[in-house]
């Protein structure tokens, strides 16, 4: 019988073999003076196609009830790069300065590269720079990835977890982020509901579920409790970080991997919106609106590594607008402070007599 680290090595090979990156991940981090990029243990990108348009309808009468950026995939490393932390630098300086109310931001996941302290206090010498409006977050699977680093700051598939365990990924994130007790959290906010849902567990407890994200009973209960306050139809915003899978199918890594149970919880609510992140997709390029749920779903782009090959240094985030009639979301290009025109869409609200 094989052991678990054994079992870790095994799963893992096939997974680099399947996605070719696996010579990328054996490079060295060697703290500071390091040029390396961590790649992601899951490049193959995975969400279905969308098949809406922006949505125009009157704006009559619209109260602006809350407004919020969301910035996936920020991915900062102290690997001896500013690259990243020039990109973050740049949106938050656009949001610090912009001519719309910005009532809070939520991170998206990949807050890391690895998730370390030293990539956490980075984090925080650059958030330190600005005067920001409530900071909310949710877990992707980055932040998992401290057990993949060696005690002399190199990447080591070989001895991983390296004396580190997915629990210390948790704690360290949580304690930034001021979580109690779950890396989930939900808060009200002007009669608007988000819900910050986490990734659990990664592959050092569970080698089974990969890059995926894996929910515990306990978190898909909490989530079917907390929509129970949407009965009436107040807006809730639901933060995942990896993407669905089609419709009527449980997800595979790098996907959500309880996905029936996610979309069965949600299907009996009106405006539901899904927002999630992890695929890097770009907002001038690729349609981010999908409309093959009972809810409205948003795959947002990435603050530190989205997709281009014209703009070495894209960086861009999601806007969302919530009004009593309808909700507006629009792609930001951080680095020229411009909005994406391509990416701004319009779904209206659905009152409790058009039900």
């Amino acid at each position: 019988m094989i052991s678990r680290r054994q079992f870790i090595k095994r799963l893992l090979a096939t997974a680099f073999a399947v996605t070719g990156v696996g010579a990328l991940l054996k490079q060295a981090l060697k703290g500071p003076e390091s040029n390396v990029e961590v790649a992601d243990a899951s490049e193959e990108q995975i969400i279905p196609q969308a098949s809406a348009q922006p949505v125009s309808v009157d704006s009559t009468n619209n109260q602006l009830l809350l407004s919020f950026f969301l910035l996936s995939d920020v991915h900062i490393s102290n690997n001896g790069t500013t690259t990243i932390i020039d990109k973050l630098h740049s949106a938050l300086k656009d949001i610090t300065r912009f001519e719309s109310p910005v009532d809070t931001i939520v991170f998206g996941g990949d807050i890391t590269d690895v998730g370390r302290d030293q990539d956490y206090k980075l984090f925080r010498k650059v958030l330190d720079n600005y005067k920001l409006p409530p900071l909310y977050a949710n877990m992707g699977n980055h932040d998992y990835y401290d057990i993949w680093i060696s005690s002399k700051g190199d990447w080591s598939a070989e001895t991983v977890p390296n004396g580190k365990t997915d629990a210390m990924s948790r704690e360290r994130f949580m304690k930034f982020f001021g979580y109690k007790d779950k890396p989930y959290k939900d808060v009200w906010m002007n009669d608007v509901h988000l819900i910050m849902l986490s990734q659990e567990t990664y592959v050092q407890e569970n080698p089974e579920v990969g890059e995926g994200a894996w929910y515990s009973d306990e978190q898909l209960a909490w989530l079917e409790n907390c929509m129970k306050s949407h009965e009436d139809g107040k807006p809730a915003f639901i933060f995942i970080h990896q993407p669905l899978p089609a419709p009527e199918m449980d997800g595979k890594p790098p996907q959500l991997l309880r996905a029936k149970e996610f979309r069965a919880i949600l299907a009996p609510y009106k405006n539901v919106f899904v927002l999630s992140g992890h695929t890097h997709r770009n907002f001038a390029t690729e349609n981010h609106y999908n409309t093959q749920n009972s809810f409205h779903w948003f795959n947002n782009a990435s603050v530190g590594k989205t997709r281009s090959t014209d703009n070495p240094n894209c960086a861009q985030g999601m806007y969302v607008q919530i009004f009593n009639n309808e909700v507006v979301v629009r792609g930001r290009e951080f680095s020229d402070r411009t909005w994406i025109e391509s990416a701004i869409y319009t779904v209206p609200m659905v009152h409790a007599k058009q039900a």
